[in-house]
Formats: structure tokens, sequence, C-alpha cells
């Protein structure tokens, strides 16, 4: 039995380049005249998927067109509600063995005429078409396949830790990009990268070619001395030079800064439907070290196939000491009361709490099905208008981080009171019961994460609407370990901040006690007169300003100028009078970290709290101790 023959010219094009590719169709059985042919090119029409071509054959650019065997060229017509399929009908029969022809690009086969390709990388890229007649539909189909590889090189991504201690051995990535963010090797033969950076017992000095994977470990480095550094290469033939992100080295310490998400989506990958791929993206191609699951709990967008194909690619892929990951969803609640959640479990394969369902239908319900051992529980969004949290009902023993920043804006305070990034647009805007620092003020005891893009559930139509969009923020966890339950315990304690997206550095202290402490006069009498404050921040740029916010008013600013900052400080206003009371006549402080560079990226250091303490029984003192 004869077999149709499928095939692609050429079998592969580079990311991002425009060109023409021709499908080729050689035909098992005779197609009848008045057959339709239907070719989908599986595009969303997004910047970085496949162009979406046009069917005028006037216009000789970007255009989809046919061939039929006799040399006759065939007009496509846009198939209706479908962004990237099209019809074609046969106007006389196809013979057995013979060659039908689909054009995608040029009418003459010039480059930049063509069709942009998309812009991410991919093996075995599916196109699709299907054969049928009008009685009997399309029953037939044909799969074509060609692979995307990485344009020229352009870019090198240099993955480095942020911190590290002197003489411990640490590992950088490289990452040889082109300029859409792809691995690539396509470089020429003599292309050399020099590395160099002191403070070794002998200081380094090598040269390296790129390999054809696009990627390159380099293991066994580390510093002599304590410092700030980075790491510099430089492209020989080009001339061009490449810095690291900061790296803090400190003399003896045994934690480090991981750098993930546990609310992100990417734009080159849907983290649902293609959940491999996209854990693969932030992996590999974003050097996140942590990362969650995040789908919205609705059955329409995740089905229990869905989530239980989420939940083996999240137990499968995840990687102690590389890539920890865990399983978590949206929950979206009423409004103001509940608002959305980010609900992450620290174990695998775990339910998927529905709305709908009676047993999960409001977060107390969640709460009380389950500990704060196996849960976190992080509100999101909480400034808008339409899905925000007021913290009325705030749950301290499951709500211990908040998302101060995602894409869609900060949920920090009001644009009037210095948000540099307010929510506005037709779809949302800020609502001031929704503030972070309104929560702080009223004792609700969060540190800070941040969130990444997200056009799923409440923030479907964001994307293409004109509501203000941000970069993708990042969320930095300070633990001893690199694993789960590591990563898990210091979100927990609150030894986390936020920034919106690069790689800040950042330490606050009080009293010696890190981010995210609770401390209390009992304790430490010392502070009820004074709080020592110490902190050192490595930006990514030139440091714009550093902001100490205490009980959400401005105590110190400084104005560094620098990439550098290293401070101390001593409040001594007396604590008693400074302290915020309570509904039930207890006293407290909370100061927090704000760092604003030059290019306007911000990093946000969780609260530290003061409990002003005087009248304790005997039997409170002892649990205090």
């Amino acid at each position: 039995m004869s077999r149709s023959i499928c095939y692609c010219d050429p079998n592969f094009l580079t990311a991002g380049e425009n060109s023409t590719l021709k499908f080729v169709y050689v035909t098992s059985n005779e197609i009848p005249a008045g057959t339709k042919l239907k070719f989908d090119i599986h595009s969303l029409g997004r910047p970085t998927d496949w162009e979406i071509p046009q069917t005028n054959l006037n216009k000789k650019k970007n255009l989809i067109f046919a061939k039929h065997p006799n040399g006759k060229i065939l007009k496509a017509t846009k198939v209706k509600n479908a962004i990237s399929q099209f019809e074609f009908t046969i106007p006389s029969k196809i013979p057995i063995s013979k060659e039908f022809t689909i054009i995608l690009g040029s009418s003459k086969n010039i480059k930049k005429n063509g069709t942009r390709t998309q812009t991410f990388i991919q093996r075995k890229r599916k196109f699709t078409l299907y054969i049928g007649d009008k009685k009997n539909g399309y029953k037939e189909k044909e799969i074509f396949q060609i692979d995307v590889r990485g344009n020229i090189f352009t870019k090198l991504n240099i993955l480095v830790p942020s911190l590290v201690s002197r003489n411990r051995r640490f590992e950088v990535i490289l990452r040889f990009e082109d300029q859409f963010g792809n691995l690539t090797g396509n470089a020429s033969e003599d292309t050399l990268i020099e590395l160099k950076y002191q403070n070794l017992r002998e200081n380094l000095n090598w040269k390296l070619f790129i390999p054809e994977t696009g990627f390159l470990s380099i293991p066994n480095l580390y510093f002599n001395e304590p410092g700030t550094y980075h790491l510099q290469f430089t492209n020989l033939k080009t001339k061009q030079f490449y810095i690291s992100s900061p790296i803090k080295c400190i003399p003896n310490s045994d934690l480090s800064i991981f750098w993930g998400s546990f609310h992100s989506e990417s734009e080159k990958v849907d983290g649902s439907v293609n959940i491999e791929n996209c854990l693969r993206h932030f992996r590999d191609e974003k050097g996140f070290q942590f990362y969650a699951s995040s789908p919205f709990d609705s059955a329409e967008e995740t089905t229990n196939e869905l989530w239980k194909n989420i939940s083996q690619s999240i137990h499968e892929i995840n990687e102690d000491l590389r890539f920890s990951l865990f399983l978590g969803f949206q929950w979206v609640g009423s409004l103001k009361e509940e608002g959305v959640r980010q609900l992450v479990y620290l174990k695998d394969h775990k339910q998927l709490l529905r709305k709908k369902d009676l047993k999960f239908n409001s977060l107390k319900k969640i709460y009380k099905s389950l500990t704060s051992k196996e849960l976190i529980s992080i509100p999101s969004f909480t400034m808008s208008n339409k899905t925000g949290f007021n913290f009325k009902e705030y749950n301290q023993e499951f709500e211990r981080v908040v998302e101060i920043y995602n894409s869609w804006g900060c949920s920090e305070c009001l644009a009037k009171d210095g948000n540099r990034a307010p929510i506005k647009g037709s779809l949302a805007q800020e609502d001031k019961e929704g503030s972070i620092q309104k929560a702080l003020y009223n004792n609700c005891r969060v540190g800070f994460v941040a969130g990444g893009l997200d056009d799923r559930g409440i923030y479907q139509g964001f994307f293409d609407s004109n509501q203000k969009q941000y970069s993708p923020g990042l969320t930095a966890i300070i633990s001893q370990n690199h694993s789960k339950e590591s990563l898990f315990n210091s979100l927990k304690k609150r030894f986390c901040y936020a920034t919106t997206g690069v790689k800040i550095v950042l330490n606050f202290s009080i009293a010696n006690s890190p981010m995210g402490s609770e401390l209390n006069t009992i304790q430490k009498p010392g502070l009820q007169f004074n709080r020592y404050i110490s902190s050192f921040i490595v930006g990514t740029d030139v440091i714009e300003k550093v902001e100490i916010i205490r009980n959400n008013k401005i105590f110190k600013t400084f104005y560094p100028k620098t990439n550098d900052f290293d401070f101390t400080l001593n409040d001594e206003d007396n604590l008693s009078q400074i302290s915020i009371k309570t509904k039930d006549h207890k006293l407290f402080t909370y100061y927090y970290l704000r760092v604003i560079q030059k290019d306007g990226h911000i990093a946000w250091g969780s609260p530290i709290w003061i409990d002003f303490l005087t009248d304790l029984n005997k039997k409170s003192r002892a649990k205090l101790k």
C-alpha cells in the first residue's frame, strides 16, 4: 500500500528569520476536483509566534498560496474564526504521486519579503494539512515537521550565584544566545570568548570556543577575598564585553540566595498545556532555581487530566540542588474578603481545590482541611479593584508572604503615596483597600515575594488591552540548602525579598536579626532605646535611592549613586513613642527596605517587626524564652 510523502524545503530555519518555506505533499491517492485542503500553521499571532501570512496574491510579501501539479497557482482563503488556518479548493484532480505544494513567504523567494519564523527554537515544529470535502468534512490529515534552530550568536547570558562565601567553590553557566534569547552555536569558527577575573591565587585567563550545544559549565570557581565581583567576558573577534550580574562574597556563611517565582507564565510557552516545555524554559533560559505551577482552579481552564499532567511533570523534573519545583495553583475567592491566592504545596501529587467544590468554596474551609506545614497561601494582586483583598480576614498561619508586585502592577501603596508601578488601565485599577502598607499598619505580618507575567484567568485580556504592563518580577529566597523543604521553610520565616525582575543582592537586619524576624523588648530590652540597623545592597545598575520605611513613613533615605552600598544606622527614637497601637492595646513597630535603581528597577526587603512588651506574666515570659 502506497503512502503519501510530506516534507519541508528547507528542512530547518533559524528563529526570527524572514524566509520562504515550501510544504510538499506527494499524494498516495488521487484527489478529486472540488476537494478542500485546510492548512493550519498553529500560530496564535503573538509577537513570538510564527507570523500570520496574508492571502492577497498581488502583495508578493508574507504570503500563503499553493501550487497545483499542473502549475496553476491557487489562492488561499482564511478560515473564519481561526487565527492561522487557511483553505484551498482543488480546481482539477491531483493524480497519484504528484506534488501539491503550499508556499509560505515570498512569491519570488526573496528572503526580506518572506514570512517571519517564530522567535523561539523548537524541534519538529508541526504544521497540519487536513483533506476532505463538503459532505464528509476533514477526515484525513498529514503532518509536516521542521526544526527551528538558534539564530546568529549576539549575546552571552551569564548565570552566576548572587551570594557566596570566601573560598567556597561555585559553578558558572554560560548561555550563548541569539537576539531572542535562544541557545545557539551559530557563530563563526574563529569566535573566541575570553574570561578574566582577579583575586585568585593565580589570576584566571581562559579563552573559550562557542560549542554546538550553545552552553558551557565552568566549575570550581571561587574568590579569595570578600567583596563584590562581576565576571567579565570578551568576544575577542568583535571586542564586545559581557558582564555578569553581581556576586557578593562574604567571609563565612552557609546561606545562599535562590531566585525564582511562585506565579509566572511565559510569553513563549503555555504553563499548563505545555508544562514540560514551560518548566525547561524557566530552568534553562531564565536561570530560575525554583518555580511553582500556577494554573487557575476552574475546570474550564484546568481539567482533571491537565492537572494530573502538571502534577506529574512537577514531580519528574524537580531536581534538588538545581531546580526546585512546587505544585501550585491560583484560587479566586470573593472580592476584598478573599481575593486571588497562589496556593503552593510542599509535597507533590496533591489535589486541585476547586472553588465550585463545596468542601473548598471558602478559604476558611481550605485552611481547616490542611495544615500550614503542607500549604502556603500567597495573596496576589491585592490592590486590584476587580479581584483585590482587604486583609480583614488575614490568616497569619497560612499567609506568611504577599505578592507585592507582578507584571500588572505593585500593591505596596497608592500611586500618590509613591508607588512607581501602580495598577492602571481599563480592566483593573488600584484600590487602597488592598494596600500592603495598610495591611502592615494593621499588624498583618507578611513578607514580600514578586510574581511575573500572567494572561490567564482574571488576567485574561490584559495583554491585548491598555492595561499598564511592567517587567516580570523575581523572588529571592535566602536559604541554607537548595531543596524544596529548605526553600519552603525560609518562605514561611519570610526570609525573602522581591524585585521587579533583576537580581539585586540585598541584606537587611536589625540587631543582627534577618528580614522576616519578629523581635521584642523582653528578649532584647535594649531595642526600646536603640535599634541597630545594617544592610548591604549590590545593584545591577546605579542605586539611585535606598529608603528605610518605618511604620509606612520614610525614616531614612540614602542616595548612593553607586552600584554597591553598605550602611549601618542607629534608630534611637524611644520605641514606646513611635510604636503603633493595636485595638487590643498592643504596641509594635516594623521596618522594611526599598531600593530604587537608576534604570527604574526596584527591590523590597521583607519587614522586621519589634513588639514593645512590658506587662507580661511569668508564664508568658517563659513561653517567649
